[in-house]
């Protein structure tokens, strides 16, 4: 939600940008993003930096803006009969006397559609992560860590100082290997904390063909982010 920090702003251009200007005690510089689901500019500002030097820094940078706000993803709406492809397969989105998942199909009963899709798919991707991590994990002679899902904003994974591993839900709907990629990288941070040499060395132990889930989630990823599962 927007607070007294926040405004929006007009970059001059052809055509006009709008940028919104977010005031951080925590940033040391200026950093500019557009986010990958709906292609909102946000201009992060740290003390000290007046509003018109951090616009004349995103004019400077109205390429890049333009490219990334042109490639952003559009809020689409999951309802009765959209497809999703859920570990690998199509599904498509019924109306039924229950639900959960069928011979291609996810039902829902009546109500809300969307929420409904998400309790399912949570599910489904909690079955599909919790052994990719085990397995990873054992690669590791480790023992498998305790797992939470979320329905994140742009992060596909993390993993806490303390070992607890983090992933967003939407990782179902990305084809197994890309799934199976990311419980890989979560994994490996149980060994390094960074993501050193040594780190992807770690990765590319437990999954020899990282780089093709990394290029997938790069240039597909978004896709996933901008399903809105809200109705």
């Amino acid at each position: 939600m927007g607070g007294p920090d926040d405004n929006v702003k007009t970059v001059p251009g052809a055509p006009d940008l709008s940028v919104r200007l977010r005031r951080s005690g925590r940033a040391r510089r200026i950093t500019l993003s557009v986010r990958r689901v709906g292609g909102e500019a946000v201009l992060s500002i740290p003390k000290g930096v007046s509003d018109a030097d951090a616009l004349a820094f995103a004019a400077s940078r109205a390429d890049f803006l333009r490219r990334h706000i042109e490639a952003a993803c559009r809020p689409c709406p999951v309802g009765i009969g959209t497809v999703l492809r859920v570990g690998g397969e199509p599904v498509e989105v019924v109306r039924g006397v229950r639900r959960g998942r069928g011979p291609g199909t996810l039902g829902v009963i009546a109500g809300p559609v969307g929420p409904q899709v998400a309790r399912v798919l949570r599910d489904e991707a909690a079955a599909s992560l919790g052994p990719a991590v085990a397995r990873h994990a054992a690669a590791l002679g480790r023992s498998a860590p305790p797992i939470r899902l979320r329905d994140t904003k742009s992060r596909w994974g993390s993993c806490s100082g303390r070992g607890g591993l983090m992933f967003s839900w939407r990782l179902i709907l990305a084809p197994p290997p890309v799934l199976d990629y990311v419980a890989a990288h979560e994994v490996a941070h149980l060994e390094q904390m960074n993501h050193s040499p040594a780190f992807w060395a770690v990765v590319a132990r437990l999954d020899p063909d990282h780089r093709a889930a990394q290029d997938w989630l790069r240039a597909k990823g978004g896709s996933l982010f901008a399903l809105d599962f809200t109705g």
